[in-house]
């Protein structure tokens, strides 16, 4: 019989850019070094809590230890210009507002919101946008509530980092699930809802819970799952074993699962080591036995994992621990991405090579994916056709659901790191899907699946209802 593991409650502390001086195992660094740090996280999100500093980072190794790179400011994720004006108005003692004019200045050249959030993605209730939610695909509804806008620690390469820098009109968030639960009524398409942020594990279980038990209803019996987009059992696994209200997280689980649901949490997971403390293992643990799936993914990360045995080892330990790899992701094109981003061969190399060194049981992943706009892109390999170098791209979702699982063709292109890098093979000017895309931005495009009259409800063996 397995060994139980037992774990001691820890009190939770965060540091932020305003406690750079204070965090003890920064004093190794000289003043040149933090201030460079200070400048980063003058324009680019930083939180990091205490277990991430004492449990996960090896400090005899930084700056080049990967839970350093992915979690503490690095100098290169600015490009040297701006890292130098803000350095200079750091050491001048430049007041608050010329500071933060500055950052917002360099903040609105790195491309906050990619792939369509915002013109493509956000719904409509009778002609009403709901903007803490997104209805990219077909059977998905991403939902932002309003008090899980940030997370126990900040990664580095965060895509939704405007989130978190005060860039209120950049900003996802809802505050009431009243507007879910009527768009979900008036979409019985969607059987998956996804709740995301920032990290709704931030939230006290109460919370959660208003969000969560109205999806419960039997009118909403088209949901077949509900997802928590998380990377707190990485940074806080806390949260599920010690944490004051984590016995009622449990059982809430339990609750969603008695009434015929799946909940899946959705666990960032970027590095091996992250799952190598005894809490994070017990977390795990807990999760299932609540009756809940933990599925891990991650992108892809220069100076973090770009390491095909770092991965093979990732979806090893996740097999131990009985998760189940789920998707390599490349790094978005939003943010420092200059800093992070590995070009797209070299990604689905490591990809290969790590795929190939692990079971059957480790093949659950799929990658390296693009979330671009059209859809999530799946780079699928590197083949020759009729004498012409090309990758072999394919789409895993799409905004128009004819187009997933096919198979499409981009020239080979050593140095691309995203889709609109690439270009079409054999001669073609454009992709086959960009008018669709560009008449979708003109037209204000709103999905059409919520329309009854061509979707179709029928009763399974086992009882359930389903939307066809």
């Amino acid at each position: 019989m397995p060994k139980k593991i037992v774990v001691a409650p820890r009190p939770f502390r965060v540091f932020t850019r305003r406690d750079l001086d204070r965090i003890p195992q920064l004093q190794r660094f000289g003043n040149d070094e933090l201030l460079a740090m200070k400048a980063v996280a003058n324009v680019l999100p930083f939180r990091v809590n205490e277990y991430v500093c004492d449990e996960l980072i090896d400090w005899e190794r930084v700056p080049d230890d990967p839970i350093f790179q992915l979690t503490f400011p690095q100098p290169g994720m600015l490009p040297p210009g701006e890292l130098d004006r803000m350095i200079d108005l750091l050491r001048r003692d430049a007041g608050d507002a010329e500071i933060q004019r500055e950052a917002r200045r360099i903040q609105q050249g790195l491309n906050p919101h990619p792939a369509g959030q915002v013109e493509l993605n956000v719904p409509r209730l009778d002609g009403v946008p709901l903007p803490g939610m997104q209805h990219k695909y077909r059977e998905t509804v991403l939902f932002f509530p309003s008090s899980g806008q940030t997370c126990h620690t900040y990664c580095t390469y965060c895509f939704r980092w405007p989130q978190f820098v005060g860039l209120d009109e950049l900003k996802f968030a809802a505050r009431e699930a009243d507007s879910l639960v009527a768009y979900l009524r008036a979409h019985p398409e969607v059987n998956s809802v996804l709740f995301t942020g920032g990290d709704p594990m931030v939230m006290k279980t109460r919370v959660l819970r208003r969000y969560i038990e109205p999806l419960l209803a039997p009118e909403l019996d088209h949901i077949v799952s509900i997802r928590i987009g998380t990377k707190a059992p990485a940074y806080w696994p806390q949260r599920f074993t010690t944490d004051d209200d984590a016995d009622d997280l449990m059982r809430l689980f339990e609750e969603v699962h008695a009434a015929g649901r799946h909940v899946a949490i959705m666990a960032h997971y970027s590095h091996p080591r992250e799952l190598a403390p005894p809490v994070a293992q017990a977390a795990i643990e807990r999760v299932q036995n609540a009756g809940a799936t933990v599925r891990c993914q991650a992108p892809l990360i220069r100076r973090v994992n770009d390491d095909a045995q770092t991965w093979a080892d990732l979806w090893k330990r996740q097999i131990v621990l009985g998760a189940v790899p789920y998707y390599m992701f490349v790094e978005r094109d939003t943010g420092p991405r200059q800093y992070f981003e590995v070009p797209l061969a070299r990604a689905l190399d490591i990809f290969t090579t790590a795929y190939r060194r692990v079971s059957g049981l480790g093949r659950t992943v799929r990658g390296p994916s693009m979330s671009a706009t059209p859809g999530k892109v799946l780079v699928d390999g590197i083949a020759e056709v009729h004498g012409e170098k090309v990758f072999v791209l394919k789409f895993l979702q799409a905004r128009d659901q004819t187009w997933v699982n096919r198979v499409f063709f981009a020239r080979y292109d050593e140095q691309a790191t995203w889709l609109d890098q690439l270009r079409p093979a054999f001669g073609e000017k454009e992709w086959w899907f960009q008018p669709t895309i560009r008449a979708m931005r003109r037209q204000g495009w709103q999905p059409p699946w919520g329309d009854r009259s061509r979707v179709r409800k029928r009763v399974t063996n086992f009882g359930h209802v389903e939307w066809e």
